[in-house]
């Protein structure tokens, strides 16, 4: 098989269902018997669920572990630039030789039976997790955590329920406490769950889940605590207090991630180096970074460009607080989402800002906002707005007009997947 083969296999994959998104596990448990249940023969599994912060929060605890010795195993969604980024073996992405060989393998195991997208590619990530030997695998819920393809191992060795919000609610429920409910259907019999902070709604739910099904939690706020306290982090529960340097990842909202996998990191054991390493190694892309180099940042010249793929209210309003605390710049934003997302929940916290709103349409999402929607979102909630036809027409017009502006390209991760394939 030559390297690209596992692109074609991808393409033949999404025709195998109708829907993109179809929350029901009985295809999952069908494939993985044909392929001798896999999910059985994982190493100890950190299962991560929640709206916003899991895929930082997985990212600082992988970093936390790497540093301790261990080989981790990672499984992450979507993807940015390539399918591979999902996959991660002993700390390396999966390579274009395996991958093509297992997504060929669970293709012919599921026999052109109807299966998700999601599925097929997590169950495949599942069987590479199998063949490779590490000490921990971390799985990142896709959608919800009930019914979410990744919930199928009978007892990780950790659970995870980050900040729960509200998204996706075609899907999960228009209440908080629906949504938290499909987050809380992840806790396991005697298995321990770190809890982040939680508006009380979700919370509460959280709470009697675990109550049914026996599963202990470390919850925020009760035991386990983190702060921000002269220019430094500051994390304590009832094994001591560490006093670490602020997250490398930028953003306020950051030091409740770090909590929350110190608090995962404890729960494991670790100590020592893992600490420090969780909080200022890991890396997590389109997350409030700074473009530094490439042809758009060029483009840029003189002005600042940044990338955040956030899309939701909480994440409208933890990007707010981040700009809030950089130096002052004129802030210009580059905006595409999806029209399934709630566009003016989101562009509100941002509104008072930003000095004008670029709207731009996703280039190959099916799913886009076209940008004429985009912009009258953000007229409504009092942001200037204009349309333009790409991100780097976008960036042109800005710097024609400000020169020195701070330029936020966001709203999507798949707008920024498409700005980093372009980025190079």
């Amino acid at each position: 098989m030559t390297p690209g083969n596992s692109d074609i296999i991808l393409e033949r994959m999404m025709s195998l269902h109708p829907k993109v998104i179809d929350l029901v596990l009985d295809r999952v448990w069908r494939l993985l018997a044909a392929l001798d249940h896999p999910e059985r023969r994982l190493p100890p599994v950190i299962h991560l669920a929640g709206t916003n912060g899991k895929g930082s929060a997985q990212a600082m605890v992988r970093a936390g572990l790497e540093a301790a010795g261990h080989r981790v195993h990672a499984y992450t969604s979507p993807h940015l630039v390539r399918f591979h980024e999902r996959i991660r073996l002993a700390g390396a992405l999966i390579s274009e030789s395996e991958l093509t060989e297992i997504l060929d393998e669970c293709e012919r195991a599921n026999g052109g039976a109807p299966i998700t997208y999601f599925e097929i590619t997590t169950v495949a990530a599942l069987l590479a997790f199998s063949r490779h030997p590490a000490e921990y695998c971390l799985l990142e819920v896709g959608l919800g955590g009930r019914l979410d393809a990744t919930n199928v191992v009978e007892r990780p060795a950790l659970s995870v329920i980050t900040p729960v919000s509200l998204d996706h609610q075609q899907y999960l429920g228009d209440t908080l406490e629906q949504i938290a409910g499909e987050k809380a259907g992840i806790l396991k019999r005697g298995v321990p769950c770190v809890v982040g902070p939680q508006k009380d709604a979700a919370l509460a739910v959280i709470e009697t889940q675990a109550a049914r099904v026996g599963a202990p939690l470390l919850l925020y706020g009760q035991h386990w605590h983190v702060w921000q306290e002269r220019g430094r982090m500051v994390y304590q529960d009832e094994n001591g207090l560490l006093d670490l340097p602020l997250p490398g990842l930028p953003g306020a909202h950051q030091v409740h991630n770090a909590g929350i996998a110190l608090a995962a990191l404890r729960a494991l054991g670790m100590d020592g180096e893992a600490f420090e390493a969780a909080v200022t190694r890991a890396e997590w892309p389109a997350r409030m970074q700074r473009l530094r180099h490439g042809p758009l940042v060029d483009a840029a010249k003189s002005a600042e460009l940044w990338l955040d793929g956030g899309h939701n209210p909480a994440a409208g309003e933890a990007l707010a607080e981040t700009l809030s605390r950089l130096p002052a710049r004129p802030l210009h934003l580059v905006c595409g989402m999806l029209n399934t997302k709630d566009v003016t929940g989101y562009l509100r916290p941002l509104a008072a800002m930003a000095q004008h709103l670029h709207a731009v349409s996703i280039p190959g999402a099916d799913a886009t906002l076209p940008a004429a929607r985009t912009a009258e979102a953000a007229q409504a909630v009092g942001l200037s707005a204009g349309m333009s036809a790409s991100v780097a027409d976008a960036i042109r017009e800005i710097v024609a007009e400000t020169p020195h502006a701070r330029i936020l390209i966001c709203g999507s991760l798949y707008l920024a997947g498409d700005v980093l394939r372009e980025n190079g």
